[in-house]
């Protein structure tokens, strides 16, 4: 796709897509804006990835085949059960909401599954919960939902 000036003549914009769809002057505004959405979502998941504790960004090419794939497939099943937490597990949002950072709580649990043993995870949450000294009527703020299409 190419915009040009209409006066001059000049390219204002150029870009390419990879699509099955057929575009024409009818539906090229709503193509590129779909795409642009999903270059965001992208953008930001692989931005959280980096940036928040998980270390998408590191090579990992150590390893005589698979270990880099491998690694990057483990760190894409901890985001999944992060997210996945973060949407289902009440316990685990009010300790997000009570600790400073995502990358505390994992620090914390951490230190704790060094030194103590748990039954299961709920009893792992209750024991921080109640050093935390949660309210348990406070109201339970979940991430926003994205948005699709």
């Amino acid at each position: 796709m190419t915009t040009h000036a209409t006066d001059t003549g000049k390219v204002l914009y150029r870009n390419a897509f990879a699509t099955s769809l057929a575009i024409d002057d009818t539906n090229v505004a709503a193509v590129v804006a779909s795409g642009r959405a999903r270059w965001k979502i992208e953008n930001e998941n692989n931005n959280t990835l980096k940036t928040k504790g998980y270390h998408f960004e590191h090579n990992y090419g150590h390893g005589k085949q698979f270990l880099s794939s491998l690694l990057a497939t483990l760190i894409l099943l901890a985001y999944l059960l992060h997210t996945l937490l973060d949407l289902m597990d009440d316990k685990f949002c009010l300790l997000l909401q009570t600790l400073p950072s995502r990358r505390r709580l994992f620090d914390d649990m951490k230190a704790l599954t060094s030194y103590l043993c748990f039954d299961s995870w709920e009893h792992l949450l209750d024991f921080m919960l109640e050093g935390w000294s949660y309210n348990p009527k406070s109201p339970i703020v979940r991430p926003p939902k994205p948005e699709i299409g």
